[in-house]
């Protein structure tokens, strides 16, 4: 699989490059605005930072239905093991609780414990998507270790109205919807956002895993992936009193359920509940542009992640007061009963400003609190945690054409102490070549729930997982290059990496005796989970990327090579352990081609064609998963300037994994599935503001 997908990927390579030969034109993404990998704004081609941008054209053209599928599908750093609570996102062989993902800038709160609901994000309200690997801890603090993942959404700068609707159907009773009302009057502007998220669910086996019942059972009820509903409501509102200054406030609520099959088996597990998720947040702030370059801004948010059983048969259950079991509890149908609720305070103060010598300094203050409940999770029922940071960066350009960025974070935690983290990194201007270097650390304390969460998970037999009050803190070191060479439409980049962990946080599986005995005599678990600090653990590959961007043509695609080595001391045997990190492949690649034409002024018609391959994933226990290859073949349609038409096939090969349940997946794809969309974009309400004046003007004069 492999070989064919280097051919390829030289094919389209050489494709490319004939053609940039006898055209001059360069491609329009190099101009592109970022700001993720320092902060401030620089064109793609010059960012100082190594900087990966998915485009607007790139998200129109690929129409994914949800991030996990764009990310997965235009970007071959990333994995996903879905399921029921998160996304489990790894990129570059680090999980969650190690990439920052942020919304224009803003951190995304779904869980304090590294596994965010990513269904948060409205897919059709995305801009772009900037993408900075490696530690950036000096700028971004604590969850940044492996990268940061920062999503722009649209905005909507023209006076009057604005609406925008998508409305999206596919297989397995897949609906997506999308609402946007914006309205833009004077100083005043806002912006309405609905978003709705349905699927059926499949089952791609009704096999359970042997090796974890004694019952060999064949026609489980449990699903690959559960039938679900969600949506979002949000809201900003915006005020600029002068053009120098711009105020802000915006707030969200998302509801989420996912509906679970009751097993009907021995040893199977007879759930007799749903999830239920409940969100809201309220956020604050403005900018303050002092000049032409300098600004200072201030950002409050507030979050919280609440995460319910919903009861559909009544069930008796553990009853806890203050983190301490009392009695069992019986709980009927619709009742609901609350496993967390997390909330995020966060508080920011930044100001950027040019200095003389070719500087721009950045600096800033920041503040989070943690607060988390979990009265049948956590020990006294409630956990917090308080982190303060400062944080200083500066550009320096007066040695063109070598351009330096170099800055310290400096991170105090209330339970963990202060630590210092700086980052350089440098970028040199050869023509059309542009070499990158970065070193930086990361720091990254214990999330509120490995501290202290514990909790029983039921899969064809009892897991118990635990928190470690003994955990320390986590230290990195990363170390990047990269060298990218554009000529013409073609666009090659080729970028190795090394970061190594130190004290990684990870589950490890301990003995029975080593668990609390109270909890073993209770549930008689068949394995116990507990988090641990690994001794240290070494991230290393290679990315390349290749892009060819024509007038009506566009190939390109990325291969990713990891490795990892991961060590832990075995205390009981005095021997040290290598151990694998969750979720590596060694290889995933994708690559794409797309034609589009405008055959008149009113009709524009686009095909792609994209695959994306992964050999296979490792993982500690149950099964390693399984390489697979995906093809899709997706047609857009645009119909003057307000219709749209997407309509496509995912998974044109219908590959399925099988494995049964219980073990782990290389993909959860039902197989092949069509779905289409469409889009309609009313963008008239500056005619509709002006006759509105007019019928106003004309009401008072009559009124005269």
């Amino acid at each position: 699989m492999m070989k064919k997908l280097t051919v390829g990927l030289l094919a389209l390579c050489v494709a490319a490059s004939v053609e940039a030969q006898s055209d001059i034109w360069r491609s329009d993404s190099l101009q592109e605005v970022v700001v993720t990998g320092t902060g401030t704004q620089h064109l793609l081609k010059d960012a100082p930072v190594q900087t990966e941008v998915i485009s607007r054209q790139q998200l129109q053209q690929y129409a994914g239905k949800s991030i996990e599928d764009i990310l997965s599908g235009l970007s071959a750093s990333f994995d996903f093991s879905e399921n029921d609570m998160s996304s489990r996102l790894q990129m570059n062989g680090l999980g969650n609780s190690y990439i920052l993902i942020l919304i224009d800038g803003r951190r995304l709160h779904g869980d304090n414990g590294g596994e965010n609901d990513l269904s948060l994000i409205d897919p059709h309200n995305i801009e772009k998507i900037e993408i900075v690997k490696g530690a950036s801890s000096a700028l971004y603090g604590s969850d940044a270790i492996a990268g940061v993942i920062n999503i722009i959404t649209k905005k909507h700068r023209e006076q009057g109205m604005m609406l925008e609707n998508t409305t999206r159907f596919g297989s397995y009773g897949d609906i997506r919807q999308h609402v946007g009302i914006a309205l833009n009057y004077g100083k005043f502007s806002s912006y309405t956002n609905f978003q709705l998220q349905h699927s059926d669910g499949w089952q791609n086996t009704s096999e359970e895993a042997r090796q974890q019942t004694e019952y060999h059972i064949t026609d489980s009820r449990n699903k690959t992936v559960n039938r679900h509903t969600n949506w979002q409501v949000a809201e900003r509102l915006t005020y600029k009193p002068t053009t120098n200054i711009e105020l802000y406030a915006g707030g969200s609520i998302y509801w989420k359920r996912i509906y679970r099959p009751c097993g009907h088996h021995p040893g199977v597990d007879v759930k007799t509940w749903d999830l239920q998720y409940n969100n809201a947040s309220l956020s604050a702030g403005g900018k303050w542009k002092l000049n032409d370059t300098d600004f200072i801004t201030i950002d409050a948010d507030w979050k919280k992640h609440a995460y319910n059983y919903v009861f559909t048969d009544t069930t008796l259950t553990d009853g806890y007061v203050n983190g301490r079991f009392t009695n069992y509890f019986p709980y009927f149908p619709d009742q609901k009963e609350l496993q967390s609720d997390q909330r995020l305070t966060n508080v920011s103060l930044k100001g950027v400003f040019r200095l003389p010598y070719e500087q721009q300094l950045s600096t800033g203050l920041e503040y989070r609190y943690d607060w988390l409940k979990a009265p049948m999770r956590v020990a006294g029922g409630k956990a917090t945690d308080n982190t303060e940071a400062i944080y200083v960066q500066d550009e320096f350009a007066l040695l063109n054409p070598l351009f330096l960025t170099a800055g310290l974070r400096l991170t105090h935690n209330d339970g963990f102490g202060t630590k210092l983290t700086p980052k350089i990194s440098a970028m040199l201007k050869l023509g059309d070549i542009r070499l990158r270097a970065t070193w930086s650390q990361g720091y990254k304390t214990p999330t509120p729930k490995e501290l202290h969460y514990q909790y029983v998970k039921n899969m064809n037999g009892v897991y118990l997982y635990l928190g470690n009050n003994n955990l320390k803190s986590q230290h990195s070191n990363y170390f990047g290059v990269s060298a990218e060479y554009t000529i013409g439409h073609l666009t090659l980049t080729l970028a190795p990496y090394y970061n190594n962990v130190n004290d990684m946080i990870t589950l490890v599986t301990i003995p029975t005796k080593d668990a609390p005995s109270e909890l073993i005599s209770k549930y008689d678990p068949i394995r116990v989970r507990q988090y641990q600090n690994m001794e240290d653990a070494k991230t290393y590959g290679i990315d390349f990327t290749a892009r060819y961007q024509g007038k009506h043509f566009t190939a390109g695609g990325s291969y990713s090579y990891l490795d990892t080595k991961a060590n832990m001391y075995d205390s009981e045997n005095d021997v040290m352990h290598s151990v694998t990190i969750d979720g590596m492949a060694h290889h995933k690649a994708n690559v794409y081609a797309t034609w589009n034409h405008a055959f008149s002024k009113s009709y524009t018609f686009g095909i792609g064609i994209y695959g994306r391959l992964s050999s296979k994933r490792y993982y500690q226990i149950d099964g390693d998963g399984k390489g697979y290859q995906l093809w899709r073949l997706s047609t857009n349609h645009q119909i003057g300037r307000i219709w749209r038409i997407d309509a496509g096939i995912d998974n044109i090969l219908n590959y399925v994994d099988r494995t049964p349940h219980g073990l782990h997946l290389g993909t959860t794809t039902p197989g092949r599935t069509v779905y289409a969309s469409l889009t309609i974009k009313i963008n008239k309400g500056k005619k509709l503001i002006n006759n509105f004046k007019s019928n106003l003007n004309s009401n008072n004069n009559e009124q005269d």
